[in-house]
């Protein structure tokens, strides 16, 4: 078996890929050894000697798959959760959405004549 480390590296080159992205014909093996300049290996990529490799495919159905139970609640557990509990869901924001959502009924009220503006003022302030 006849070294052809340079030959691939010439045609990684001419392929424009890495070497290990380059297939040489094992039947051709003496007519590629001859090959030693980047014209004779264009003339070769033509035949057919000389190919460059698909890429391999990395799928994805696993995670998707994952996902999807995750959106269902799955894997979630204790178990799975490396943050606390304010870090994973902030009580803050939390509180921010609470007193939106109470200062938006008060206003509500009072701007459908429920509430005065004075029991509107004492209940905003109890809210917080």
């Amino acid at each position: 078996m006849v070294s052809l480390s340079l030959q691939k590296r010439l045609a990684a080159s001419v392929l424009k890929c890495g070497k290990r992205k380059v297939w040489l014909d094992p039947n051709e093996t003496n007519e590629i050894h001859n090959a030693n300049s980047r014209q004779n290996f264009r003339k070769l990529i033509k035949d057919g000697y000389v190919i460059r490799k698909p890429n391999a495919i990395h799928s994805r159905a696993r995670v998707n798959k994952y996902l999807e139970a995750k959106r269902k609640g799955r894997h979630t557990g204790t178990g799975k959760r490396r943050g606390t509990r304010d870090a994973r869901f902030p009580s803050k924001t939390i509180w921010i959405r609470r007193m939106r959502v109470l200062r938006r009924l008060l206003r509500k009220y009072r701007e459908s004549q429920k509430i005065d503006k004075h029991l509107y003022h004492k209940l905003y302030l109890k809210a917080k």
